[in-house]
């Protein structure tokens, strides 16, 4: 995301916002902080100035400042739009955050919508969809009465779901996102909707996918244990998540997308009343030329769930984010 899609509404700041970008890819670090914060000083209430002086502060090195910018963004804007709370996590100056807010999320696909399916299958070699409806054909299920798409996006699961499905509904926090799913005529229903607060999905469904969508959800036990509450027995929960291979049960990495562990989702799955019939290792993209390793589960509802109100109680939860 590029946050100076966003102007300050002064002509002069944004004019020095812009030497301070050529600067920045120069590599003259500190000079391209020092210009941004001059920037600043003609519009202080610029929230996208403040959190992209941040990044030019970190890159220079000055740790303590760019904390400082991006608590600025969060003073300015609570609901945290640009993702500034994920920046000071990742520095060391907020846990227990565990989830992208919500409207970080929404902002960016919002964004990103208009060139979304190009980006990313064209240049990034997004290859989710596929490796799930593969997964699914090699187990045998290839018909679907009711399948429910979380984080549909423009609707490249659906495409792959469609022919197999009698009735198809997507779920996403995009309005942009779903308009774009909505022209291709794919879904029988679309809805808006913040996963990160969804409290029941249809219990006649009889699948539930949720492509490339976890590592911006974070924490995911109280959405297994709504799942696990909603659906019957012998409904599948297929998805994916960018693989963690170390002892934590997820990580949010520099990409500020979360990681999990193979173990932390085994143990989260059977807490919600999922066996995975199918749990491998793939690469599912690119990112900045590099293949970014992924877990492509498929887990079947078998025994019986926890309550929601005990999802609090998974090992690994945590409390509310807390500031240093």
């Amino acid at each position: 995301m590029n946050p100076f899609i966003f102007t300050s509404g002064n002509l002069l700041a944004d004019r020095r916002a812009e030497y301070a970008e050529m600067l920045l890819e120069n590599g003259e670090f500190a000079a391209a902080a020092g210009l941004m914060g001059e920037a600043l000083e003609l519009a202080p209430d610029w929230i996208a100035g403040h959190y992209r002086h941040g990044e030019m502060l970190a890159e220079a090195g000055e740790i303590a400042a760019a904390v400082d910018a991006w608590r600025t963004v969060l003073r300015l804007d609570r609901e945290d739009r640009l993702g500034a709370a994920l920046k000071l996590e990742l520095h060391g100056a907020l846990d227990g955050l565990e989830a992208a807010p919500s409207a970080f999320v929404e902002t960016l696909f919002d964004q990103y919508a208009e060139t979304f399916d190009a980006s990313l299958v064209d240049k990034l070699g997004y290859r989710v969809p596929q490796l799930l409806e593969e997964a699914l054909l090699r187990l045998g299920r290839d018909n679907f009465a009711h399948a429910v798409d979380l984080g549909c996006g423009t609707g490249l699961m659906g495409e792959r779901l469609r022919s197999r499905v009698s009735f198809l509904e997507g779920l996403d926090i995009s309005a942009e996102m779903l308009k774009r799913a909505g022209g291709k005529h794919i879904y029988d229903r679309l809805e808006r909707a913040d996963l990160a607060a969804l409290s029941t999905l249809p219990r006649r469904a009889d699948l539930v996918t949720a492509a490339d969508v976890f590592m911006y959800l974070g924490a995911l036990e109280r959405l297994f244990a709504t799942a696990g509450a909603s659906l019957a027995p012998g409904a599948l929960f297929v998805f994916s998540v960018e693989h963690h291979a170390g002892p934590e049960a997820m990580v949010l990495r520099a990409s500020r997308r979360y990681a999990h562990s193979e173990p932390h989702l085994r143990a989260a799955l059977a807490e919600a009343g999922f066996e995975p019939v199918l749990l491998e290792k793939a690469v599912i993209r690119m990112d900045r030329g590099e293949p970014i390793e992924g877990l492509i589960v498929v887990a079947e509802r078998t025994g019986a769930a926890r309550k929601l109100g005990d999802a609090a109680l998974v090992p690994g939860a945590k409390q509310r984010p807390r500031a240093h």
